[in-house]
């Protein structure tokens, strides 16, 4: 009986600091350079790879990347910085060049990875 109130004590106190700990996720949009369907698949097969990153969702029509974080693992300018480093802007930031003539050709057609 001892043994089974010290676990329920000791799952409610985990429970407790589990909800305590700051792992508060943020949503934040961002404007890229997309223009076809190749570009949304690399961006949210590959985005969701960088740490706090939960989900991500490109829209073409719109040129938004959604990108829903943690915020005790990462914030906007590093998500966006990973943005860049896939070969597409992100806001105001540009495309790694590097990273722009590695993607397909269909993707380095007019506003995609360009300003």
């Amino acid at each position: 009986m001892k043994t089974t109130k010290s676990i329920l004590a000791l799952i409610m106190l985990l429970t407790f600091f589990s909800f305590k700990s700051g792992k508060e996720t943020k949503i934040i949009i961002i404007k890229t350079s997309t223009v076809c369907d190749m570009c949304k698949e690399r961006i949210e097969r590959d985005l969701v790879f960088e740490a706090g990153i939960k989900l991500v969702k490109v829209d073409i029509e719109q040129n938004t990347i959604t990108v829903k974080y943690r915020t005790d693992k990462t914030n906007p300018d590093t998500i966006k910085k990973a943005i860049t480093k896939l070969g597409y802007w992100a806001d105001e930031m540009p495309s790694d060049e590097t990273a722009f003539s590695k993607l397909p050709d269909c993707c380095k057609k007019e506003g995609c990875g360009k300003k």
